[in-house]
């Protein structure tokens, strides 16, 4: 659900420099390659994170959040 309508490979805006890795493999929903590959949102039953600005990622990113407000 959190997926819907978001294309693979699909750009979001980052800022930061840093980063954080799943504890778990298994709790990477998707990853960012950019010179090495990272964790970029991570999740856990109804629990998720992302280390970009939804906000700022134009319809992609409105479309993720609408998906996250949308899940039960």
């Amino acid at each position: 659900l959190l997926f819907a309508g978001v294309p693979d490979e699909s750009f979001f805006y980052f800022v930061h420099s840093y980063y954080v890795d799943a504890g778990d493999d298994v709790d990477c929903l998707a990853t960012t390659d950019y010179g090495l590959e990272y964790t970029s949102i991570a999740g856990r039953q109804h629990v998720f994170g992302v280390q970009f600005h939804p906000e700022k990622s134009q319809n992609i990113g409105l479309q993720l959040l609408k998906n996250f407000a949308s899940i039960n």
